[in-house]
C-alpha cells in the first residue's frame, strides 16, 4: 500500500484530531499561563549538547547500490541517528532491505511506523484495528529489539495527511502503545508538525491521563514559513504583534519541551523538518546556498536552546529539500514531511548540495559540546558559544541580506588567533572581514583570553549580497571617510579604494554626464580600464535635511537597494563601492560607484512610442513588449520589491538575439523591500509610475496581463483603475502648478523684467 490521500481531499470532509473538548481542554492550558516563558526567547546558559544530538531522514531505492551510497553518505555526514518510515507491505520490501543494513551499523535507528491515509481514516472499524495491531506486532517481533525507538504518529495535525480523527487517532496510539511496550522497546510520538501547543497541550494531557505517554516526544519543528529561524514569528499574531511576544524557534523549542516535562515526557525530538527550495525561491536567489545557511543555523539554535535531546534534518535525498539532490524533479503527492517513501531519483543523477557540507560542519563541531550561552542573540546579529574539550567555538551569523564587521566585535589580535571556517568547514584565503548570513565558526585553544567588544544593539550592520559569485566585501575607514569596496583580494580593494575615493574622482564634464538634476550621474574610468558609473549628490531641499536626517546617505541607501536586489535576483547595476564623509551635516559628500549597464534604450522610449502610436518598437510587436514588462514587474513584486520611483527611465532594456528583452532596474535608492510577497496596493502604486506616458489601451494590455497573471488572478477593475487617474491627476497639478512650475513662472518674468 502506498498510504497515498485521494488527489486533492476536501479538507472539511476530513475530521481533524482536535475536537471540541481537546480545544477547551488547550485554551484551558493558555488561560493558565501554558504559554508564557519570561525570556524565553534567549538560549539557557551552561548546557552540554547531546554527542548523537544530530540524525538525518532516510529512504530506500529499488536500486540496491542506493543502500550502499546512502552508508557511505551517512559516515561522511557524521550523524549518529538515521529516521526511517515503515509502512504497510514494507516487510518484504526496499525499505526492509536498507533497514536492515542500517541496523547491521553502529546508526541510532528511529523507525517511523506511518499508518496508510485511507486506514487511518477507518481507525474506528475492528478490522481496520486488528490490521494495524497486526503490523504493530511484525515490525516489533522483527525489528523492536534492533532499532534504538518506534514513533507512531504522522503529523496528526495535518488532517488531509494523516487522516485521523480524534477517535481514531487515539485508538491506533493505544494499539501501539500495548505492543511496543509490553516488549520494553521505546517510544517516541506524537509527531505534531510545526509549533501548534494547542495539539500538544491536548494531545499530551490526555495520553497522560491514559498512562500512555511515549519515552521521547516528537514534534517536527519547522520554521521555514517565518523565512529565518532566529526570526520572531509573525504568523502568530501578525508582524505588529511578533517582537512583542518574541516566539522564535528558540522560544517554541523551550515552550515545547516544557509543556512535555509538565506532562510527564521532558525527553523533545524533532524527527523531521527542512525548508523546501521553492518555498525559497519566492523570494530569493541562491536557494540552495540559503537552504543550507537555514539549516545550520537552524542546527545550532537549537542546540543552544537546550530543549531538545536530537534534531533531524529530512529527508536526506530529494529533489525538492534533500541533502542530496535525488535528480527527478518530481515530488510525490504525499508530503514527505508525512511519509519519506521511497527515493525516486537514479543514482548516477544523485548531487550532493551545500546543505550536506552545512550539516557536516555542524557535526564536526558542535555535538558533545558545552553550551556556554550567547554573546549576541535575537537582535539581528548571532554569536554562540560552545566549549569543546580543547578549544572554544563562537558561531557567528547576522539575518539575511545584513552583514557586521568582524573588528567592530572582536580585537584584531584575537582575530589573528582564530581558526576561521566557513558554513561547509572550508578555510579562507584571506581573513574575512564581515559576520554575514552564512555562519562562521571562530574557534581559540581553551587557554586564549578572548576579549569580545562590548558591542550593543543596535549593531552597526551593513547591507550586502553574501552569496555573489564573484568578489568579496572589504570595509573602509580613513580620513574621515567609511564604505565598503567589492573585489577579489585585499590588494585589489586597496588598488579599487585608490582609484574610485571621493577625492581621487575625475570631475564630471558635458562628455561624461549622464544626468544632472538632484544627483549628478557621471562616468568615471574603473577596474581594468573598464567604464563605470558615479553617482553623488548635488542639492538637498530644506525640507529633505530634516525628513532625511535619521535616514543613511543617498549612496548607502542605492547600496543597499543594490545588495537587496541583488540577493532576489532582480537586475540591476552591479555596485562597486559606496563612501560617506563621517558627520557630514550636508548630506552631499557621498558616493556610489556601479557598473555601467549594457542596454539599448529604456522603458521610456519604448512606451512613449506605443503611446504616439507604433505597433512595434526595435522589432517588438507592442503586446509583446507589455507582456514581457509586465512578467518582470510582477517577478520583481513576487520576490518582496516596491520600488517607489518606476519611471520608465529607471528600467534599462536590451535586446536578447532570441528577441526576449532583458530589464535591468537603476536609480534604486528610494526602493523598499518586504521579507514577503510585495503588497497589492503598492504594486497598483509602482504601476501608476510606469504607465503614467502611455495610453489607456497600451494600460488595459499591460495591467491586465500583470493582474491576470497573479497568482490569484484579478481583473483590471475600477477598484484598480482609480489610482491611475489619481496620479495623472496628481502628476499633471503638479506640473502646472507645482514649485518647479513656479519656479519657471519666476524665471520667466525675471527674463521680461
Amino acid at each position: 500500500m502506498t498510504g497515498q490521500p485521494p488527489a486533492k481531499p476536501d479538507k472539511k470532509t476530513i475530521p481533524a484530531v482536535m475536537n471540541s473538548k481537546l480545544l477547551l481542554n488547550a485554551l484551558s492550558h493558555v488561560f493558565k499561563g501554558g504559554l508564557r516563558f519570561r525570556k524565553g526567547h534567549i538560549p539557557p546558559h551552561s548546557h552540554k549538547v547531546a554527542a548523537d544530538f544530530s540524525g538525518v531522514g532516510v529512504a530506500a531505492s529499488s536500486d540496491p547500490a542506493v543502500d550502499d551510497y546512502l552508508l557511505e553518505k551517512l559516515a561522511e555526514l557524521g550523524v549518529r541517528n538515521v529516521r526511517i518510515d515503515f509502512s504497510y507491505g514494507d516487510e518484504n520490501s526496499d525499505t526492509a532491505r536498507l533497514l536492515e543494513k542500517l541496523l547491521a551499523t553502529d546508526l541510532k535507528v528511529l523507525l517511523h511506523l506511518v499508518q496508510p491515509f485511507e486506514a487511518a481514516r477507518a481507525m474506528k472499524e475492528e478490522a481496520t484495528q486488528q490490521q494495524w495491531r497486526q503490523f504493530v506486532e511484525n515490525v516489533c517481533d522483527l525489528y523492536g529489539h534492533r532499532v534504538h525507538t518506534i514513533e507512531v504518529g504522522s503529523t496528526i495535525n495535518r488532517r488531509r495527511w494523516a487522516g485521523y480523527d480524534t477517535r481514531g487517532f487515539f485508538t491506533a496510539w493505544q494499539i501501539a502503545f500495548d505492543e511496543i511496550k509490553r516488549r520494553n522497546i521505546k517510544m517516541a510520538g506524537p509527531n505534531i508538525s510545526d509549533f501548534e501547543p494547542f495539539y500538544t497541550f491536548s494531545v499530551l494531557e490526555r495520553l497522560r491521563k491514559a498512562g500512555t505517554l511515549p519515552d521521547f516526544h516528537t514534534n517536527n519543528l519547522f520554521c521555514e514559513r517565518v523565512t529565518e529561524p532566529e526570526r520572531f514569528d509573525h504568523r502568530i499574531l501578525g508582524f505588529q504583534w511578533a517582537t512583542l511576544l518574541k516566539v522564535n524557534l528558540v522560544k517554541k523549542a523551550r515552550l515545547l519541551r516544557r509543556i512535555g516535562a509538565r506532562e510527564g515526557v521532558d525527553k523533545l525530538v524533532s524527527p523531521a523538518a527542512f525548508w523546501t527550495l521553492p518555498r525559497i525561491e519566492r523570494l530569493l536567489e541562491n536557494s540552495e546556498e540559503k537552504m543550507a545557511d537555514y539549516l545550520s543555523r537552524y542546527m545550532v539554535l537549537l542546540a543552544a536552546s537546550g530543549a531538545m535531546r536530537r534534531t533531524f534534518w529530512g529527508p536526506m535525498v530529494c529533489w525538492r529539500e534533500g541533502l542530496i539532490d535525488d535528480g527527478s524533479g518530481r515530488y510525490p503527492e504525499l508530503e514527505r514531511i508525512t511519509h519519506y517513501q521511497s527515493i525516486i531519483g537514479d543514482l548516477p543523477d544523485f548531487r550532493v548540495r551545500p546543505a550536506f557540507y552545512a550539516m557536516k560542519q555542524f557535526n564536526a563541531m558542535l555535538p558533545g559540546t558545552v553550551y556556554e550561552g550567547p554573546l549576541k542573540t535575537a537582535e539581528n546579529l548571532e554569536v554562540h558559544v560552545f566549549r569543546a574539550e580543547n578549544k572554544r567555538i563562537h558561531v557567528a551569523w547576522t539575518i539575511n541580506g545584513k552583514a557586521c564587521e568582524l573588528e567592530a566585535l572582536y580585537q584584531a589580535t584575537d582575530l589573528a588567533k582564530a581558526e576561521i571556517q566557513n558554513r561547509d568547514g572550508e578555510q579562507f584565503d584571506e581573513m574575512p572581514r564581515f559576520i554575514n548570513e552564512s555562519p562562521l565558526y571562530l574557534s581559540w585553544p581553551l587557554s586564549a583570553n578572548i576579549q569580545p567588544k562590548p558591542l550593543r544593539a543596535p549593531y552597526p550592520l551593513e547591507s550586502i549580497y553574501a552569496h555573489r559569485k564573484t568578489g568579496h566585501y572589504y570595509p573602509y575607514h580613513q580620513h574621515n571617510w567609511r564604505g565598503i569596496v567589492i573585489a577579489d583580494s585585499e590588494a585589489d580593494a586597496n588598488k579599487l579604494v585608490e582609484l574610485l575615493h571621493p577625492d581621487n574622482l575625475p570631475e564630471a564634464s558635458p562628455e561624461t554626464t549622464l544626468r544632472k538634476a538632484r544627483n549628478i550621474i557621471w562616468t568615471v574610468p574603473g577596474p581594468d580600464g573598464k567604464t563605470v558609473v558615479a553617482k553623488k549628490p548635488l542639492k538637498v531641499a530644506p525640507h529633505k535635511r530634516i525628513l532625511d536626517y535619521f535616514k543613511p546617505s543617498k549612496a548607502r541607501r542605492s547600496w543597499i537597494a543594490a545588495a537587496e536586489l541583488s540577493r532576489r535576483g532582480i537586475p540591476t547595476a552591479q555596485p562597486l563601492a559606496y563612501f560617506e564623509k563621517d558627520n557630514d551635516k550636508s548630506m552631499l559628500q557621498n558616493l556610489f560607484v556601479c557598473e555601467k549597464v549594457d542596454h539599448d534604450y529604456s522603458a521610456r522610449e519604448m512606451l512613449i512610442a506605443f503611446r504616439d502610436g507604433a505597433t512595434e518598437f526595435d522589432g517588438i510587436e507592442a503586446q509583446e513588449a507589455y507582456r514581457q514588462l509586465a512578467q518582470f514587474l510582477l517577478r520583481m513584486h513576487e520576490h518582496g520589491v516596491f520600488f517607489r520611483d518606476l519611471a520608465g527611465g529607471n528600467i534599462l532594456i536590451k535586446k536578447q538575439p532570441d528577441q526576449t528583452l532583458a530589464f535591468t532596474l537603476i536609480d534604486i535608492n528610494r526602493a523598499r523591500f518586504h521579507n514577503r510577497s510585495t503588497p497589492l496596493k503598492q504594486r497598483i502604486s509602482d504601476l501608476t509610475r510606469i504607465c503614467h506616458k502611455l495610453h489607456w489601451a497600451g494600460r488595459d494590455y499591460l495591467v491586465g496581463h500583470y493582474l491576470q497573471s497573479m497568482l490569484k488572478s484579478q481583473s483590471f477593475s475600477w477598484r484598480y483603475r482609480l489610482p491611475f487617474y489619481l496620479y495623472d491627476f496628481k502628476v499633471n497639478f503638479k506640473r502646472r502648478y507645482g514649485r518647479k512650475a513656479i519656479k519657471r513662472v519666476l524665471q520667466k518674468l525675471r527674463k521680461q523684467g
